[in-house]
């Protein structure tokens, strides 16, 4: 079963690059050795191109790039990637996802209105003529797989009938007739195989354990096939079938902490590790586009490692190594393996995309995705380890202003401000590689420090689920352990350390004001929760399935120990305690953490009298998708940080123009923003 593209909530934090590097705003005084200063669109306006494909057939290459100013989809003749055409034509909302239809005769993609994440399904042909296949209303549709055997077909879930759970349909690509062909009354996902037929329907239980039931003619079995516990439910999820049918994929933790790569003979039930690292978890990369069968897996510890199961891979990744300086990914393979699309990330430099020709060992760029970055003043990212009080190892990520080390030890010469960079999740993680949000900080002046504290996936069961009931507990201990090792360490001036973030990092954010108030100089929350409670109760209907997995996390609110932990852990419970300038951005149409979430901290502040700035976007969800907003909020926070830290600032010039952006209180706590808004088109 080849798997439509995932992730369909990623936020692309993008607008197009204007000018040149530029001078420091002139009210901020920096030493002449300071590196130039690069414009925030660099980092954050629209990608030249990005997201690289080739259809199946090897006949067309597509990426995402602007049209008027707007992410949208185009293609290409293989043959002449110079005479791309736009497909789409969207004005608003940029395109984030996409893939190619089985059959190569046109592309699917989703998008979702001013980011209320309710995903909708279209397709357009290679000739630009477009389709919605899913023309509903407050509606989430999800891809579960497309065919090469049905190659007019795609399946998906649809959750119009009952907002809670999605049924699975199958869509003609062609006309838009659609089929009921599972009525979902409890399963949390499905796996398919390469006929579109479903396999396995995954069941969440009220104690966070999942059972998985074969589904026969449509219908799932009364009784399990596998059971898995809560203890294990992160790290052991079905990843698919192979194109016979005959082999079940797995990553897997049962009997072990860190997930293998498991292959299942379907009819026997008997299990095969096919790889584990006992440093990370192992993870699928590679599946052959034909057979369906694995060929490489990947462990990312402090940085990704390849390892191939089949030698013709493992002859093209070692290619592939040696003649792209940096971390490689392979984002398409024709359907006859002999073209791919790949990627090279090189950190202190753009990444760019390729087209690889197996046979011939021929590379062809076909494009940097930030041109404008090329010859910047990139700064080196630094793995690191830190060690927590309670002997635990977090891998992080450093990033140094440029110039600050000359030796290149990871070390500053002398010690630095520094940005804490809170990940969201926060079952996520933090990666080695080019950072938006890094590089902008550190050519700003900042150490920018990323840390993966316990609940942070990829490094085994046991460090997830320490995490349970450790909201502002442990959780937060990491983030301070971290700090007091940048300040010992000489990394970072101990009172100069801001704390930022979005989603959990928001959170941690808020915490990190309210519970450690002498820690940190200021704060930026993006899109966080204040409160527990009201998060858990307002948290969208088709998240019900995950419900008991966030009351092992956060507390049950439906017992008085939980709803006491609840109350306990809550930012908006502890305002008091607030004494350094706090930044808050908020997206009006979050599905996740509800505007409500920043408004009853801000309410609570301003009745205390508090400063507090909340900048509000009335087209975004959860995170800001458009660029211009997210150039706009930017822009906010690094003159923000710059009165806190004393690092540089781009001028706010006509950052502000064409954003959405509403300062409904504290403009005048947020240096430059009030005479911005008041010049601003």
């Amino acid at each position: 079963m080849r798997l439509a593209a995932a992730g369909f909530t990623a936020v692309l934090t993008a607008a197009v690059s204007t000018g040149a590097w530029i001078a420091a705003a002139p009210a901020i005084s920096a030493p002449a050795a300071e590196p130039p200063l690069i414009p925030r669109a660099s980092f954050f306006g629209n990608p030249t191109k990005t997201a690289g494909r080739i259809s199946p057939d090897g006949k067309w290459l597509s990426w995402i790039a602007p049209r008027d100013g707007v992410l949208n989809i185009w293609v290409a003749p293989t043959s002449d990637p110079s005479a791309a055409k736009p497909l789409t034509a969207e004005k608003n909302r940029p395109i984030r996802q996409y893939f190619w239809a089985a059959d190569s005769s046109g592309i699917l993609f989703i998008n979702d209105k001013g980011g209320d994440e309710n995903f909708l399904l279209y397709s357009v042909d290679t000739n630009g003529a477009q389709k919605a296949l899913t023309p509903f209303e407050n509606t989430r549709v999800y891809v579960m797989g497309v065919s090469d055997d049905r190659p007019d077909t795609v399946l998906v879930g649809v959750n119009n009938r009952d907002p809670k759970w999605h049924d699975a349909y199958e869509v003609n690509i062609k006309t838009g007739a659609m089929k009921e062909v599972f009525r979902n009354d409890g399963y949390s996902g499905f796996v398919t195989d390469e006929q579109l037929n479903l396999r396995i329907a995954g069941k969440t239980n009220d104690d966070g354990s999942t059972d998985y039931y074969k589904v026969v003619n449509g219908k799932a079995e009364t009784k399990p096939f596998a059971q898995v516990s809560f203890e294990d439910s992160d790290g052991t999820t079905p990843m698919g079938f192979t194109r016979d049918g005959k082999t079940l994929y797995w990553t897997d933790t049962r009997g072990r902490d860190k997930a293998a790569v498991v292959a299942q003979d379907w009819a026997s039930g008997k299990t095969t590790i096919i790889g584990q690292s006992d440093k990370a978890d192992a993870a699928p990369a590679l599946f052959n586009p034909t057979t369906g069968k694995l060929e490489a897996y990947s462990v990312n510890y402090l940085r990704n490692e390849w390892i191939a199961t089949d030698p013709s891979v493992k002859a093209d990744i070692d290619f592939l190594e040696a003649e792209l300086k940096g971390d490689i990914g392979v984002a398409a393979r024709t359907t006859a393996d002999d073209r791919w699309v790949v990627w090279v990330d090189p950190v202190t430099a753009p990444a760019s995309t390729w087209l690889y020709e197996r046979k011939t060992r021929k590379l062809t760029k076909l494009y940097v995705s930030r041109p404008e970055l090329e010859g910047a003043p990139l700064a080196a990212q630094y793995p690191v380890e830190i060690a927590t009080r309670d002997g635990k190892t977090l891998v992080s990520y450093l990033t140094l202003p440029k110039g600050s080390d000359p030796d290149g030890d990871g070390r500053p010469d002398k010690a630095v401000p520094l940005v804490l960079f809170v990940h969201g999740g926060p079952w996520a993680r933090d990666q080695y590689g080019y950072n938006g949000w890094h590089q902008w900080l550190s050519n700003r002046g900042y150490a920018v420090l990323s840390v993966n504290y316990r609940g942070s996936t990829g490094f085994g069961k046991s460090f997830t689920r320490s995490s349970d009931g450790e909201w502002a507990g442990k959780m937060h201990d990491d983030l301070i352990d971290a700090v007091d090792w940048a300040v010992k360490g000489g990394v970072a001036q101990k009172d100069k350390v801001a704390i930022a973030g979005g989603s959990y990092g928001g959170y941690a954010t808020l915490v990190g004001m309210t519970f450690t108030p002498d820690t940190f100089a200021c704060g930026v929350d993006i899109v966080g929760p204040s409160n527990l409670k009201t998060l858990y109760d307002t948290f969208p209907p088709y998240w019900t399935s995950g419900l008991s997995t966030w009351r092992k996390a956060l507390g049950d609110p439906n017992t008085p120990e939980g709803l006491k932990l609840m109350q306990d852990r809550s930012p908006i419970n502890r305002v008091d305690a607030i004494k350094r300038p706090l930044l808050i951005g908020q997206g009006a149409n979050d599905p996740r953490v509800k505007k409500s979430e920043s408004d009853q901290i801000v309410e609570v502040m301003k009745a205390k009298n508090i400063p507090v700035t909340y900048v509000l976007f009335p087209d975004e969800g959860h995170g800001f998708a458009r660029p211009v907003n997210n150039m706009a909020f930017n822009a906010t926070t690094e003159h923000f940080l710059a009165k806190c830290l004393g690092g540089r600032a781009e001028p706010y010039g006509s950052v502000l123009n064409g954003s959405s952006i509403q300062v409904p209180h504290g403009a005048e706590y947020a240096p430059g923003l009030k005479e911005a808004l008041a010049t601003r088109k």
